[in-house]
């Protein structure tokens, strides 16, 4: 019997399907062989100081995780999870820094070195927020969207807080101090654009924002001048001139006074004498 060529070209066809169908199947229900099945917790946790200590630091992630995953109450369990948020930090996986650090804060909120897995968040999102470029000055971080800086400043602020004594504060309030004048800079970054378009008022606000929440960043100062401006341009010339007086007294050499009349930069509005 002879077949015809387009029941040859559909018995193909059904055999390809066939076969593709099959591998498929056993695709779906193989599992990968486990790297560490049977591994003592012990062995993995020598094998992952090994290669921290080398520098390994995929590596030792791997036997980490495996420790946490399969011994999560070994005798190694918690060392373990401080020494993934270390590994993690040294591949710059900042988010997954983050996470493991969260983790272990959460689950042992009273262990001796709760503040270790605190600061390691807070350097984890310092890390996120900074360009490479940065350190060259060719770029001003204070433009760009800080919420990782953000992130940092709370963080660092709640070790602070919370571990006065801890051997991390010292560099953690180096971090706040720089921060907290990277994030009021931003702030006056927005005010200064809602004045060119504007919006007087929620200029004011930004410049109120920045004196309540970073009282001691140099920036304030120019946020009362944002101040001062915006009610200039929401005509308030008396609420205008209090915040004058507050400027004058606490920065008599800023760049928009002359003496003691504030000098108009964006708002078309006569100058203010206190």
């Amino acid at each position: 019997m002879r077949v015809s060529p387009i029941a040859t070209r559909l018995i193909a066809l059904l055999l390809a399907a066939a076969l593709i169908s099959g591998c498929a199947g056993r695709s779906a229900t193989e599992e990968e062989p486990d790297e560490f099945e049977g591994v003592a917790e012990q062995q993995l946790y020598d094998e992952a100081r090994e290669a921290l200590d080398d520098g390994r630091y995929t590596t030792a992630i791997s036997r980490l995780e495996a420790i946490d995953t399969r011994y999560p109450f070994g005798r190694h369990a918690e060392q373990a999870q401080l020494e993934l948020i270390y590994a993690y930090y040294e591949t710059s996986d900042w988010e997954a820094t983050r996470a493991a650090a969260s983790r272990f804060i959460r689950l042992h909120p009273t262990h001796p070195q709760a503040d270790y897995a605190l600061y390691m968040r807070g350097l984890a999102s310092w890390q996120a927020g900074r360009f490479s470029l940065e350190r060259l000055r060719l770029i001003d971080i204070s433009k760009r969207d800080l919420g990782a800086s953000r992130d940092a400043y709370t963080d660092f602020r709640e070790l602070v807080l919370r571990y006065p004594n801890s051997e991390y504060a010292p560099d953690a309030e180096q971090r706040i101090v720089y921060l907290r004048n990277v994030l009021a800079r931003h702030e006056l970054h927005v005010a200064d654009f809602y004045l060119r378009k504007g919006a007087y008022l929620a200029a004011v606000e930004r410049g109120r924002w920045v004196v309540e929440n970073y009282p001691e960043a140099e920036a304030t100062r120019d946020a009362l001048a944002v101040m001062v401006e915006g009610y200039l341009g929401l005509d308030m010339r008396d609420r205008a001139r209090e915040v004058l007086q507050v400027l004058i007294e606490n920065d008599p050499n800023n760049d928009r006074l002359r003496g003691r009349t504030f000098l108009p930069q964006h708002v078309r509005a006569e100058s203010l004498s206190a």
